[in-house]
């Protein structure tokens, strides 16, 4: 098998505080290969932004990246050794940040943000800040910029390419104002685009017809996709596979249909159940009990043991890793949950334990005594 695109192995982002270290990133590995799409999916804090940011070394102080490996095309995009003095360093082979500038974001990785009102610049036109995006990245000449900005408007299905390249972004829709970072992360021809939740705030049928586009547009580019949300349905109409986060780690990785047919973890399980499904009739939604822990005070044991309707005793006391629990000749399926036997820890001997899943009261409550936020 051919080397993975992207590899991420053990990244830890933090951020340093008044108040404390946040662990925003904790440890997570995954790998993304040519022309597939690979989902990043958690609740609001679950550090799935943060890690998307920490791949383009785009982290802002206070935060850092302060462990792992992440491996791009073969090129070190950040590493760590020791040094002659015991302190850990920079591997020389890493990237400098001009390299990173010129030679990686927007060229060879790009990212699509959430909001288009907060990427486009709102005193410049449309056409005029795509034509700059590939002067600049595939150096060209204005006019042939130009053509290639008209061409990728068409490209995305923005009607009138020609006219509407020189109006302004609070004359595009909210649908269209996303197609025009479509549109310029494709510019490019990346062979990675990191898409940070781009249909949050379009309506349904903008956002099918988004979906639609990507798909067509990924196909025919063969380009990667990272792509970040908070919307199971999502990630089963667009993604190859799939990266569960929980409050900076990832606890279940498999292939999508895997995922959504043979659940390992019961946070996985809780966000499909608080999907509606289009075919099912539900007088009320399932939301997932409780809130998420602070990150900056993760509890012992399982991150997820204070809201899962499944916590043992054991829960709170192991702090389980990543195990494939997939069977021979079955692609890898890998859940971090103790409940499973690969794990042998005495979880079905072990006590149940109240949760704000079962209606308990003191699992709002951090493991030194504050409450969870």
């Amino acid at each position: 098998m051919s080397e993975p695109l992207l590899s991420v192995r053990d990244l830890k982002t933090q951020f340093f505080t008044e108040d404390g270290t946040v662990r925003a990133v904790d440890g997570i590995s995954f790998d993304v290969n040519e022309g597939e799409i690979v989902g990043l999916v958690g609740e609001s804090g679950a550090g799935k932004s943060v890690a998307t940011s920490s791949i383009l070394r785009l982290v802002d102080s206070p935060g850092e990246i302060v462990g792992g490996e992440i491996e791009f095309k073969g090129k070190t995009i950040f590493g760590l050794e020791e040094g002659d003095d015991g302190e850990l360093r920079p591997r020389d082979e890493m990237l400098t940040e001009e390299e990173m500038r010129k030679r990686i974001r927007g060229r060879e990785i790009a990212i699509i943000f959430q909001d288009p009102m907060e990427s486009l610049n709102p005193v410049f036109t449309v056409g005029g800040q795509l034509r700059e995006f590939i002067e600049i990245n595939r150096d060209l000449g204005a006019k042939e910029a130009k053509e290639e900005a008209i061409d990728m408007l068409r490209e995305v299905g923005i009607p009138a390419p020609e006219s509407r390249y020189d109006e302004y972004p609070h004359q595009f829709s909210g649908g269209m104002r996303q197609r025009v970072l479509i549109a310029m992360a494709l510019a490019c021809q990346p062979d990675l685009i990191i898409a940070d939740e781009p249909t949050t705030a379009l309506d349904v049928t903008v956002e099918g017809e988004i979906l639609e586009m990507v798909t067509d547009l990924q196909d025919k580019y063969d380009t990667s996709f990272i792509w970040v949300t908070h919307d199971m349905s999502v990630v089963a109409e667009i993604c190859d596979r799939v990266n569960v986060m929980y409050l900076g780690e990832i606890i279940e990785q498999a292939e999508v249909d895997d995922l959504f047919y043979d659940t390992k973890h019961p946070y996985t399980s809780a966000l499909l159940d608080s999907m509606p499904r289009p075919d099912e009739t539900v007088g009320e939604l399932n939301p997932i009990k409780g809130v998420m822990p602070e990150a900056i005070d993760p509890p012992a044991g399982c991150r997820f043991h204070s809201r899962c309707p499944e916590a043992r005793e054991v829960c709170r006391e192991v702090h389980p890793e990543p195990r494939d629990l997939s069977e021979d000749g079955e692609a890898p399926h890998t859940a971090a949950c103790v409940k499973h036997d690969a794990f042998d820890v005495g979880y079905d001997g072990s006590p149940p334990i109240e949760t704000e899943a079962t209606g308990g009261f003191s699992a709002g409550f951090t493991e030194t005594g504050g409450e969870a936020e």
